[in-house]
């Protein structure tokens, strides 16, 4: 209590140069409390790097970025800084070695600005996944089966449907570009995590409106340059066309389906656990 009484003297007594020293060296402490602890909720896979960067919140949504990094350690750094205001629930690196900074149950502060489905606060809905990547180079594929093993694991926990496996681009495609191009979605899906579809795609009904497809599987369509750009960087990276084409329309309209099929499975599982 003494020393707390001396310490509370010499703030005072200092001005805002030596508060701002506390305020400094309360934040190391916290950070390296934090270091200390367990996760509450998280994959047991994982190596616990804590960040103090995060709110309480629940999640019914998996946000992927790269992290435009060119190292994991430097990623790291910025994602546990105490004063960066980032942070994600885990960071995948090259090696597939995976790394837990914020306990599930918490906030973590990965998406920004963001819309999906009309939600517009996607940081207290979501778990964020930082893949170390640059973002102009393939992912390696140990980096691929440990994201998967991770979504695997978290899906256990949360019941995060498949269709609400989403990109970074997805939620602010006016900016943002991630997880980019060449993350290999289609394996993803494969897995059960994500839609895809393949051609030959379905045709869709007479007066179908693509636009309005796009709203329906997410996209925030008040800036429909970006919903289109976001869509084809992830289901048609090799479509250049600002618009929306032919065969946009079948993709769209397949992967709403895929979307409702989903849907529909999930609440037979949910009517047979009702039951049970």
């Amino acid at each position: 209590m003494r020393g707390l009484s001396l310490l509370k003297s010499w703030v005072s007594g200092g001005g805002w140069r030596r508060r701002g020293w506390v305020f400094v060296l309360l934040g190391c402490l916290f950070q390296a409390a934090c270091i200390t602890m367990e996760p509450r909720l998280g994959s047991a896979a994982a190596i616990w790097r804590p960040s103090p960067n995060f709110e309480p919140r629940r999640a019914n949504y998996v946000i992927l970025h790269h992290t435009s990094s060119d190292t994991l350690e430097r990623a790291l750094g910025v994602l546990t800084h105490p004063f960066s205001g980032v942070s994600s629930h885990y960071l995948v690196g090259r090696d597939g070695q995976v790394l837990q900074l914020v306990d599930e149950s918490q906030r973590a502060w990965h998406a920004g600005a963001s819309t999906w489905g009309g939600q517009t606060d996607m940081n207290s809905a979501s778990i964020g996944i930082e893949l170390d990547n640059t973002g102009n180079e393939p992912f390696p594929s140990v980096q691929i089966d440990a994201l998967i093993a991770l979504l695997e694991d978290i899906r256990h926990r949360h019941a995060i449907p498949r269709a609400n496996v989403l990109a970074h681009a997805d939620i602010a495609p006016e900016r943002k570009s991630d997880p980019g191009v060449l993350f290999p979605w289609r394996q993803l899906a494969q897995a059960g995590f994500g839609l895809w579809c393949d051609p030959p795609w379905p045709s869709p009904p007479e007066g179908f409106d693509a636009h309005f497809g796009l709203a329906a599987l997410g996209y925030d369509t008040r800036h429909p340059a970006a919903a289109i750009t976001a869509f084809k960087r992830r289901f048609a990276p090799n479509d250049t066309d600002a618009d929306l084409n032919t065969e946009n329309r079948a993709l769209i309209y397949c992967l709403l389906r895929a979307k409702d099929q989903g849907a529909e499975n999930r609440g037979q599982k949910t009517e047979k656990l009702s039951a049970i």
